[in-house]
């Protein structure tokens, strides 16, 4: 997820509702109370050539991996993710190298996630930019070529929050887009499950105005895997809605539209002149038009359940409803089991790496019908969805 993501967590309370419209491509298809769908039994699906519609729901998806317990974006978070049974692994935030590489960073600024400030040869590459319209300083991934990258290692983003990441500050190199389809390969054949993975195109106009469009290589890579296709385990996610409407031009993947705060604007909307917020997005009228060339949306959990000025948990407004009605399915942003990430009336104490009533957070998401959700901890998210499931 990007720089528009909030770091806002759910909470809640209640007992097991009725899920919402399961899977990609549903169209809004129906059991029980209208507009919503019956839980799916997590242990089914998932299976070899099932489709969005063999995965379990609610949907555990792995944010750039099991990221609350390794560095992420690096293979050892990927695949604990997939140890850990996530169904979903957020491979790749994609950001270009210099010489036209797809990368897995965070952020094109790598200064919080490798030890790029410990390499004296790469000091005069620090320098400040403006990144969608927000003055950064730091080092560019599109100031590197691929062989300069691969020098780099993974550290740990916040470790504040995750000191135990620390231990692990050097272990992996920076992933490539490539290399992370042949590892979804191997981890299928291994696992003798397909595994899927959840792109993200981080910053797109940014990029094609600097000559690197992203949305072309991500293209020619998924077309030479032969993964570019309806059925594909691979779903892709930006948030600018003018990329996902290039992307389905491009290629059939399933496709979806992350969503940020409801004042914000898109960056493609600011480049673009259009003065819609998010807030046009979610109307009836808006998720209609998303639904034209995208089959789900990933909005901040803060459009499904809004705090209010103490950081509690309010009503949950009728997205995950309107979403439904017009067909698109909803995989929010984003858990995470420390207390500063959590509302506040599922907060225990105060430090700031210590864990919370996260399993009280997710009954309250659950319950509101959403699809999936992204976490960093897909270890929780997976006994919170047996729990639920099971309530």
């Amino acid at each position: 997820m990007g720089t528009q993501e909030s770091d806002e967590q759910t909470g809640g309370t209640g007992r097991r509702a009725l899920l919402g419209a399961a899977v990609l491509g549903a169209g809004g298809a129906v059991l029980g109370l209208p507009g919503t769908a019956r839980a799916a039994d997590p242990r089914h699906g998932g299976g070899r050539g099932s489709g969005v519609k063999g995965l379990p729901v609610p949907t555990v998806i792995g944010h750039r991996g099991a990221s609350g317990h390794r560095p992420e974006h690096t293979f050892g978070a990927y695949e604990l993710a997939l140890d850990m049974g996530a169904d979903i692994v957020e491979a790749g935030d994609l950001v270009p190298t210099k010489d036209g590489h797809l990368v897995c960073r965070h952020e094109p600024e790598i200064g919080g996630t490798t030890d790029v400030a410990d390499h004296p040869e790469f000091a005069d590459r620090k320098r400040t930019k403006l990144l969608d319209g927000v003055s950064t300083t730091g080092w560019f991934t599109e100031d590197f070529t691929l062989a300069e990258l691969k020098t780099l290692r993974a550290t740990e983003r916040i470790p504040a929050n995750r000191p135990h990441n620390t231990l692990y500050d050097g272990r992996w190199e920076i992933p490539t887009f490539e290399e992370v389809l042949r590892w979804q390969n191997e981890q299928t054949r291994k696992r003798g499950k397909q595994v899927w993975i959840y792109p993200e195109l981080k910053h797109p106009t940014y990029f094609r105005k600097l000559g690197l469009g992203t949305e072309e290589r991500l293209a020619r890579l998924l077309r030479k895997y032969g993964k570019d296709r309806k059925n594909s385990p691979v779903i892709i996610q930006s948030f600018e809605p003018t990329s996902i409407q290039r992307m389905n031009r491009l290629v059939g993947n399933p496709l979806a539209v992350l969503l940020s705060g409801a004042k914000s604007r898109p960056w493609d909307f600011v480049e673009n002149g259009d003065p819609r917020t998010t807030a046009d997005l979610i109307t009836p009228e808006g998720l209609k038009e998303i639904a034209s060339y995208a089959q789900g949306i990933g909005p901040t959990l803060d459009l499904i359940i809004p705090k209010d000025s103490a950081g509690r948990l309010t009503e949950p407004t009728t997205l995950v409803r309107d979403a439904h009605r017009a067909g698109l399915i909803l995989h929010p942003y984003t858990m995470r089991n420390e207390n500063p990430f959590l509302p506040a009336d599922f907060r225990k104490g105060s430090e700031p790496d210590a864990y919370g009533d996260v399993f009280g957070a997710f009954r309250a998401y659950f319950a509101t019908g959403i699809d999936g959700v992204f976490t960093d901890h897909p270890d929780t998210g997976v006994l919170a969805r047996e729990d639920f499931v099971n309530s």
